[in-house]
């Protein structure tokens, strides 16, 4: 790890002010002491938003506004969470360990970074990381990378489970600008795909600040999420959905599904939403969906089997949320 210079925010404003003058922010560090330890990143300069007063879940109108600073055990703990966003509570119950839970942060959780073995390893070409130098994964070992879109310049996932289920929930990202501005953004644009800019995991500009993620008010409905990976816990989606699904007369009146572990974003296709809603559920329309889901994916050689993977698993998720058994 290099040098670097350390500060406490003692509110906001100066915390807005360091990060405009090119500071880090730092609050779990859950990834991002990962990245300066292994010199992937080395800021001159963090500065501790521990104090500031952004820990807090609190009524919204009919949502619920999630304090920047919340922790990922007691986002999953809230009783609120858990009883109108229960898809929330068990994606972020779905990743990592608990000691990692009690320090990671909501924002903190939505600006983690891939866990592409290339990333990771400095002797290693990769564009995310030093852009221009190349993508190692792309001819490399892959199993762990993205079917959709992708470019030539990168294939790497975006690793996290919380943003997966925001996306289906359609939550906001409450930014504070360097300007000291307040402006929101969709979770489903919060993130980037890679195109010809991979060092750019999403839309935050320098200076910005994550203050809160905001929930609509609850969908009602059922709310899943299945994350299928390697081994039974501590270990990243090979494929994830989040679904939010209400049924009415047997038929679906409303859904909403995000998925995870294919893309370098968590991916939401709007076109799946809009075949759902009003029809009435079996195999047949779950082959729609998947088609729809799938449309331009591409396997690299070790990840083909993501995309009929990716197939099945939309196939369970939706025979669950909406009770068939066909």
């Amino acid at each position: 790890m290099r040098p670097f210079l350390y500060s406490r925010a003692d509110g906001l404003d100066h915390a807005v002010q360091l990060a405009r003058e090119g500071a880090r922010p730092i609050a779990g560090g859950t990834n991002l002491l990962d990245l300066m330890k292994l010199q992937i990143e080395a800021p001159e300069r963090l500065v501790d938003i521990n104090r500031l007063p952004l820990g807090g879940i609190e009524p919204d109108g009919e949502g619920v506004r999630i304090g920047a600073l919340v922790s990922n055990s007691a986002c999953a703990a809230d009783e609120r969470i858990r009883r109108d966003y229960p898809v929330l509570s068990r994606a972020i119950l779905a990743g990592a360990t608990f000691q990692l839970r009690n320090k990671a942060t909501t924002a903190g959780n939505l600006c983690q970074r891939t866990r592409c073995y290339y990333f990771y390893n400095i002797d290693t070409p990769c564009n995310k990381r030093r852009p221009g130098s190349g993508c190692s994964a792309i001819g490399g070992f892959n199993r762990i990378h993205a079917i959709l879109g992708t470019s030539d310049a990168c294939i790497a996932t975006y690793p996290g489970d919380m943003a997966v289920a925001l996306a289906a929930l359609n939550a906001q990202v409450e930014i504070t600008t360097a300007q000291g501005r307040k402006r929101h953004v969709p979770v489903r644009g919060f993130h980037r795909l890679p195109g010809d800019t991979p060092e750019k995991d999403n839309v935050l500009e320098p200076g910005d600040m994550i203050t809160a993620v905001a929930l609509p008010p609850p969908a009602g409905g059922r709310q899943i999420y299945r994350k299928v990976r390697e081994r039974s816990s501590y270990a990243f989606a090979l494929v994830s959905i989040a679904a939010v699904v209400r049924m009415e007369g047997g038929k679906i009146a409303a859904a909403s599904l995000a998925f995870g572990g294919l893309a370098h974003k968590p991916w939401h296709d709007p076109r799946i939403d809009e075949l759902l809603a009003g029809a009435m559920p079996s195999d047949a329309l779950a082959d729609k969906a998947a088609d729809l889901l799938l449309e331009g994916a591409q396997g690299y050689g070790d990840n083909d089997f993501k995309i009929p993977l990716a197939r099945r698993a939309l196939k369970a998720v939706l025979r669950e949320a909406t009770g068939d058994a066909a």
